[in-house]
């Protein structure tokens, strides 16, 4: 048989179209002359899929009818991502869901595991092993596109934190241990087990490395049911090859057979032949569902077929990829090429037998009588605190940007504070100059806490992803990143705090000395606090950066010390915000702990030759003397609790207030049939953790 001619560089992706069809005639005589067409069952995968897997009842049998996946488009009415998709992923078998970029293929892995957006609406039925259940935990696991790791840790310590935190508490530790150098070893990284996975500022892992640590993770639990997310993105052939090949691999060697869909924009030849079913997807329709062997016969059969040695999934992209036809050197009357050919594919693949075939497969999967998924065992809300704070720990430790940055800033601004404001002395010229210092080691000192907003939003999406696929919960991720920030503030605050305290010569007195620590470690576990409120809801780093610094610079100018509290504007400025600003309880707290006890000489003729402190608290800084310092101490920890209770909060129940939103906002899709909300991010898996 006759092949086509491989098309030159300098043609159009248009010209090679027409080329197609002006020669299809020639071709599919030739071809229907030397192939059957096949109108039975396609036969079995090679690795025990096909219609034999249907009697697989320890495996996970997907299936979904009649997809359709809606998003808002504001006054437009509303856009189909998803139209009318059917088919199904079986056990033993990798289904690749190919398609030219905007298709529709992340939308529908989203779909399948339950991760929609709280503006997208889907209708349809997806079923799991024939009923209507959620997936869970410990059956399935989401591979992201993009590698979410804490790059401080080597390939040995992440694999072995996960198995920790998602392996139950009736394994012993070294039995985790095991399981995490098992799964290292099964995706070859056994030679970069203390290499750390390393990031923007420290060389670590390859691309294809962090790909297999972030699969490893998430086959700790010998899930039966995993989805991945473009897992060849931004990898060479070869990576992209060793990659998918060690997936294979470790289903072969697994006793329960694994259903794996994948994502995948353009797979080498070598790649392409480890799909045991391909689902190849055009502006949301399904051009083709079926065996991936059998996909060049589709196109062969149907006018398209692929030249000789060229890459089948190059030439199916190529055939259906409809964002390059324009051409303005040669004109626009070829530019409906791409939307003509994909609509004959489409109709061929509804009046096909591969089309009979899948709707045949999925009413049998449904029908048959399959066990439900049962929840494995987790393990315990104090075990998940344990290993989170030792993990957060040893990132901070790591990290140099997380802290020790900030104490090298943090003492070198107290050796420019100390040495400005040095020996104060006891005359009356002293007073505001306390006041000015303490002043601003409770502002400004605090102010640079917001310097750790970045490695704190990249661990928000690490929490996310975990989250996500049902490592642990809110909850305990709150716990462990506050323990494990406390030695950390903890030395921010003593080390510059002794140097701003005793070189200008402050309130003598270790018990003053303490008390000025305890107040700048509140505060800035308090910030802290705040700026997890401001990451929980602004998640864009240059937004809320901004945000929490505006946000503390209100807190200042309303604190009472630019302007005294018997000044403040009453609109705004003294009812809310002298109230809410944590400012006003550390300016007082820190003046009635330097002021109270000392005495100061008088500068103006007819006073007393001496002015006690509590008058200078009372008549010059307009200090509250009803209250205790230590009242005004357990004011801010009481905040800094109630703001890391806040963003506990904010990030239990966003998903499932923004919904509520989304759905009000939002415009109904124009649909006969009943649309049915998804909720944003869903989880996987039920949350763990206990409030």
């Amino acid at each position: 048989m006759s092949s086509l001619p491989y098309p030159s560089k300098q043609s159009s992706a248009s010209d090679h179209r027409l080329n197609y069809q002006s020669t299809s005639l020639r071709y599919n005589q030739e071809i229907k002359a030397t192939l059957e067409v096949k109108t039975v069952v396609p036969p079995p995968s090679s690795r025990g899929g096909g219609e034999g897997a249907a009697t697989d009842h320890n495996g996970v049998f997907l299936t979904w009818e009649d997809l359709w996946v809606t998003v808002s488009n504001g006054k437009k009415g509303s856009k189909s991502i998803l139209q009318g998709l059917t088919g199904y992923a079986q056990p033993g078998e990798l289904l690749a869901i190919m398609g030219p970029s905007g298709c529709g293929k992340s939308t529908l892995l989203d779909t399948l595991a339950g991760r929609l957006g709280s503006s997208t609406r889907q209708t349809g039925d997806i079923l799991i092993n024939g009923h209507k259940q959620r997936l869970a935990y410990g059956t399935s696991a989401y591979v992201t596109q993009d590698e979410i790791l804490i790059t401080t840790l080597t390939v040995k310590e992440a694999v072995y934190y996960s198995a920790q935190l998602q392996l139950p508490d009736s394994m012993s530790r070294a039995e985790k241990k095991e399981r995490a150098e098992v799964t290292i070893r099964e995706m070859g990284l056994q030679d970069a087990m203390n290499t750390r996975i390393g990031g923007w500022g420290s060389k670590g892992l390859s691309g294809g490395q962090k790909r297999r640590v972030s699969i490893c993770i998430e086959i700790l639990t010998h899930p039966k049911l995993l989805f991945l997310d473009e897992p060849t993105s931004g990898l060479d052939s070869a990576a992209s090859y060793y990659v998918m090949s060690r997936i294979v691999r470790f289903d072969r060697k697994d006793e329960n057979r694994r259903t794996v869909i994948a994502s995948i924009h353009q797979p080498s030849g070598e790649v392409f032949q480890l799909f045991d079913s391909l689902c190849l997807l055009s502006a949301g329709k399904v051009v083709y569902f079926g065996p991936a062997s059998q996909a060049n016969e589709f196109f062969a059969l149907n006018g398209f077929p692929c030249p000789t040695l060229q890459n089948p999934s190059d030439h199916f992209l190529k055939t259906i990829n409809k964002d390059f036809e324009r051409d303005p050197e040669q004109g626009l009357e070829d530019a409906i090429t791409a939307e003509v050919a994909i609509n004959s594919l489409t109709k061929a693949y509804k009046s096909s037998d591969h089309y009979q075939h899948v709707k045949r497969l999925v009413t049998e999967i449904c029908e048959k009588d399959c066990r439900t998924l049962e929840e494995r065992s987790h393990s315990s809300f104090l075990t998940q605190c344990l290993v989170l704070t030792r993990r957060s720990f040893v990132n901070m430790y790591r990290d140099l940007g997380y802290y020790w940055l900030r104490v090298a800033i943090y003492v070198s601004l107290a050796l420019g504070l100390a040495t400005l404001f040095y020996n104060l002395g006891s005359d009356n010229e002293s007073i505001q100059d306390r006041g000015s210092l303490l002043m601003f080691i409770a502002s400004f000192l605090t102010f640079m806490t917001i310097g750790g907003f970045p490695s704190f939003v990249e661990d928000m999406k690490v929490f996310e992803r975990e989250r996500l696929n049902g490592h642990y919960g809110a909850t305990a991720f709150v716990f462990g990143n506050t323990f494990s920030a406390f030695p950390y503030l903890l030395l921010i605050s003593v080390i510059p705090g002794a140097i701003t305290y005793y070189l200008p010569g402050l309130h003598k007195g270790y018990e003053h000395f303490i008390y000025f620590v305890l107040v700048l470690f509140v505060c800035m576990m308090l910030v802290e606090s705040l700026m997890m409120i401001v990451a929980s809801m602004v998640p864009n780093f240059l937004m809320g950066i901004i945000t929490g610094s505006g946000i503390q610079a209100f807190m200042i100018l309303s604190g009472g010390f630019f302007r005294l509290p018997n000044d403040l504007p009453q609109p705004f400025w003294k009812y809310p915000m002298y109230y809410i600003a944590f400012h006003k309880y550390a300016y007082q707290g820190m003046f009635k702990n330097e002021f109270e006890g000392l005495t100061f000489p008088s500068n103006q003729a007819g006073w007393p030759r001496t002015i006690p402190g509590e008058q200078i608290l009372r008549d010059r800084w307009q200090v509250e003397m009803g209250v205790s310092k230590w009242v005004d101490l357990a004011i801010l920890l009481g905040m800094a609790v109630l703001y890391r209770i806040l963003f506990l909060v904010i990030i239990k129940t966003t998903e499932k207030i923004k919904p509520i939103i989304a759905a009000i906002l939002s415009v109904p899709p124009k649909q006969t049939t009943e649309i049915m909300e998804i909720p944003l991010t869903t989880p996987l898996h039920r949350d763990q953790s206990v409030v």
